[in-house]
Parts: C-alpha cells; sequence; structure tokens
C-alpha cells in the first residue's frame, strides 16, 4: 500500500504591491478597514433584508438585492483576506481608530452611518411605503458613511486589494446614493 502526502499550502499573505511574505500590521489602513467595512457592510445587508420582506414594489426590492448580493461579497472579500494576513477578524479597539478617530458605539450604532437599535427597530415595525421611506433615508446616512470611510481607506492603505475594493465601494456608493434621492423623490420625501 503507497503512502500518501497531504500538502497544506497556505496562499501567500503578499500584496499585489508588497514584498513576498509581507502583510499589513495590525494597525494599518488595510486591517481596519477590512474590519471595520465589514461590520458596515453587515448592518447594510440586514437593512436590506428588512425592507425587501416589508415591500412589494419592484424597484425598493431590486434595490435592496443589489445591496445584499454586492456587500454580502465585498465582506467576503475583506473577511477572506484578515485570514490570509492572519489577523483576528474583530478586535477590542474603538472602530475607526485606524482613520486618526475613533468612535464610542451608541445605542447599537458602531460608527458612523450606521443605524441605531431604536432606527432598526422602527424599521422592522414599517410596512409598504413607510418602511421604503425610512430605508432610503437610513441606507443613504449608511452609504455616505462607508463612501467617507472608503476614501479614507483608498488614500492610506498600502494593499492594492484594499485600495481598489475601496476606491470601487465610494464610486458605487455615491451612484446609489443619487439613486435614493430619485426614489426618495419619486415617494413625496425629502432626500
Amino acid at each position: 500500500m503507497g503512502l500518501v502526502l497531504l500538502m497544506v499550502v497556505r496562499p501567500s499573505a503578499a500584496s499585489s504591491s508588497g514584498a513576498a511574505g509581507s502583510v499589513p500590521t495590525e494597525s494599518s489602513a488595510d486591517v481596519g478597514f477590512a474590519r471595520d467595512m465589514s461590520v458596515h457592510h453587515q448592518q447594510a445587508v440586514e437593512m436590506a433584508f428588512l425592507v425587501r420582506d416589508r415591500t412589494e414594489d419592484e424597484d425598493v426590492r431590486r434595490l435592496a438585492y443589489d445591496i445584499i448580493n454586492t456587500q454580502a461579497n465585498q465582506r467576503g472579500m475583506m473577511l477572506g483576506w484578515l485570514e490570509v494576513w492572519d489577523r483576528p477578524k474583530s478586535s477590542d479597539r474603538p472602530p475607526m481608530e485606524w482613520m486618526g478617530h475613533p468612535v464610542t458605539p451608541s445605542d447599537g450604532s458602531l460608527m458612523p452611518g450606521m443605524a441605531t437599535d431604536t432606527e432598526l427597530d422602527r424599521l422592522r415595525a414599517a410596512e409598504g411605503r413607510s418602511a421604503e421611506v425610512l430605508f432610503l433615508r437610513l441606507m443613504t446616512v449608511h452609504h455616505r458613511a462607508g463612501a467617507d470611510m472608503a476614501q479614507a481607506a483608498a488614500g492610506s492603505a498600502g494593499t492594492d486589494e484594499i485600495r481598489g475594493l475601496a476606491a470601487g465601494m465610494v464610486r458605487a456608493q455615491e451612484s446609489e446614493i443619487t439613486l435614493m434621492a430619485d426614489m426618495l423623490r419619486a415617494r413625496g420625501a425629502k432626500p
């Protein structure tokens, strides 16, 4: 009987802009952004699922579907990079410390733009047009803060992966902010 040798090969932790074997430091913009934006995206996905189940409006449901898929996929990429970099997926450090202005969570809102527990409860209780308007308003604030965070990462990250992803997030979220303003006006609500 032959001997089977099993080799486990870990993907290179090198960034495409760094030397082989180099990884972003624990306090880097890359690691901080990957962690914080993963949390930020998770809430956007949660809000999108909430509104999807509370409206029959196809435009809102389509936007929710896009947010669910895009942000869940991006979150998976960022968590994957943390894994490859051998960095924990969470930290006891304050959110956004990597940007130079750590925040203190309040009413469940962990970072700027994130909905509070009270706002999420209101969204859970809303139906129809009320749910649509509340979702569009909450997601607009969420996207503005997310775009600001992504802009900071695009300018300060040390890896091509984070710089490229962050720059793409800025463009996509600014486009969705414009779309949501139009959707709010179409529902007789102020953006």
